[in-house]
């Protein structure tokens, strides 16, 4: 697994440095390891979708929904329609939200590491309060703590992972993130689909299992390293070095140490003057913090939450029993993970642009088509013939594919590699917050949405990835292979629209902030 990645530290094409080291089996030990906490965040995305579609959870928990869930003429559009019911999902990515400003501080004071043990932490108390829920405050008041959980580690898990790798692999260590994620909603539903039959308490089965992953996280985040970055960020050069030399293989790493020094005095010397979250409002902040809050907002907008989340529900208004509807989620979870590795081959290779552009292409295709059916075959009052809900899977299954090797993981990706040190960690909190809130407010509305629009929320959503086509295309600039401590100068500084935010090198006359 060891190999040697760069010859010195001197100037590639396009005035990208190259520094010396190997890809060590310790740099993949603690990537996989910090990509645990993307496991316990899929496995939540995947677990709720299949609980509440479980007629034990919803005796127990929402009544009413179950009533409608059986009624013989019940709208098929708007059988889950319920407002606590979605308070169930969404009231997670509510807490998540504000943990992501509480999980930036830490990350900068106590480490990426420890807070990905924190993450654990909650995660495990949530777990505990959900499996054991005796009514809905419990099961709220547990949800909230797994919030907490996803938001430290959403946080910190890719910034860790960011760090650490050498930038040529960069996007294929930091997309193990989001492979964890996919692995999970997979394992979720897998679950979901055996214990829909152990009566009457199934449901707890499901939510318990969250523990296994968050139990991982913390056993793993106590034998990980913290980054060189972190380390010397908080005043530990000789450590930072160290470790250094340790996830590189080679003594050899005076000219990355270097640059990892440099880019802690300077944004020392930037906070000591202002706060990281002071500075973002700085002119040459706003790049990238405006294409990070971006990534964010069209992730959620091409609607895969809403389809993850509510997979089960889904199939079941598409016609499919309880039983054959978990099987469809777990085919769809099984496509998101095989795709997802697609993403780590390619990334490295092509780029993030390109994948992203080919994607939206394909998830337009889609999304369109799931719609144009549904609207012609799904009534209120009746289901599609079985030819129409399988054709309805495998759409799903072809736009789930090009989502899962393009905007989930570049999602992570982009925004954890794109800001300079002095604002990293309050930049990426940032970006989490903002995929915690459209999250958020995705899983809060999409089932009422699906009442009141139909078929038409297909087409809501494709018209979204028209939207973040352009994007892409003209605000989008490609960041492979640029060290992460360069993106400044090789990346913001050369892009025909964001080069404007910038003061040309050596101005001083220019107040940026």
């Amino acid at each position: 697994m060891a190999g040697g990645f760069a010859i010195d530290a001197k100037v590639a094409g396009g005035g990208r440095r190259e520094f010396k080291g190997k890809i060590t089996w310790y740099v993949w030990l603690c990537g996989i390891i910090a990509a645990t906490s993307g496991l316990m965040f899929g496995y939540d995305v995947g677990i709720s979708g299949g609980v509440t579609s479980m007629d034990d959870f919803l005796v127990k928990f929402f009544p009413a929904v179950y009533a409608r869930k059986h009624r013989a003429r019940e709208n098929n559009y708007c059988k889950f329609d319920d407002q606590r019911l979605q308070l169930f999902t969404s009231s997670l990515y509510l807490a998540a939200l504000l943990a992501s400003f509480v999980a930036s501080r830490l990350c900068t004071r106590l480490g990426r590491r420890r807070t990905m043990q924190l993450a654990s932490v909650f995660f495990l108390a949530g777990t505990g309060l959900c499996a054991g829920a005796v009514n809905l405050a419990m099961l709220i008041v547990g949800r909230i703590c797994l919030g907490v959980g996803v938001g430290f580690g959403n946080q910190a898990a890719p910034l860790f992972l960011s760090e650490i790798a050498p930038a040529h692999i960069r996007g294929a260590l930091n997309i193990l993130f989001q492979l964890d994620v996919t692995i999970g909603i997979l394992i979720a539903n897998v679950v979901n689909y055996f214990t829909s039959n152990v009566h009457p308490v199934g449901w707890r089965y499901s939510l318990g299992g969250a523990g296994v992953p968050a139990a991982v996280l913390f056993l793993g985040s106590l034998v990980i390293t913290e980054t060189p970055t972190s380390l010397v960020e908080r005043g530990r050069r000789d450590t930072g070095r160290a470790t250094l030399e340790r996830i590189r293989g080679t003594a050899d790493v005076d000219d990355e140490f270097e640059e990892i020094r440099y880019a802690c005095e300077t944004a020392a010397a930037l906070c000591a003057e202002e706060s990281p979250f002071r500075r973002l409002r700085c002119r040459e902040s706003r790049p990238p913090l405006v294409i990070a809050i971006a990534m964010q907002v069209f992730q959620q907008f091409t609607g895969i939450n809403a389809i993850m989340f509510y997979a089960p529900v889904l199939f079941q208004t598409m016609g499919f029993k309880s039983n054959g509807s978990l099987l469809s989620a777990v085919v769809t979870g099984g496509v998101n993970v095989l795709s997802t590795l697609v993403s780590i081959v390619l990334v490295d290779k092509f780029g993030r642009r390109k994948l992203l552009l080919q994607a939206c292409g394909q998830m337009l295709i889609a999304q369109t088509a799931v719609g144009a059916i549904m609207w012609e075959h799904v009534k209120a009052d009746s289901n599609p013939g079985e030819r129409w809900a399988v054709a309805i899977v495998v759409l799903i299954c072809v736009y789930v594919s090009s989502f899962a090797w393009s905007w989930g993981p570049m999602g992570w990706l982009i925004p954890s590699e794109t800001f300079p040190l002095e604002t990293r960690t309050a930049g990426f909190s940032f970006a989490v917050s903002s995929n915690m809130l459209f999250t958020f407010l995705i899983a809060q509305a999409f089932l009422s949405m699906m009442c009141r629009m139909r078929a038409f929320i297909f087409f809501f959503f494709a018209t979204w990835i028209v939207i973040m086509t352009a994007f892409v295309w003209w605000l989008l600039p490609e960041t492979k292979g640029v060290p992460i401590d360069e993106m400044v100068n090789t990346v913001w500084r050369r892009h025909w629209f964001w080069r404007r935010f910038f003061a040309d090198d050596g101005d001083d006359k220019i107040d940026n902030c």
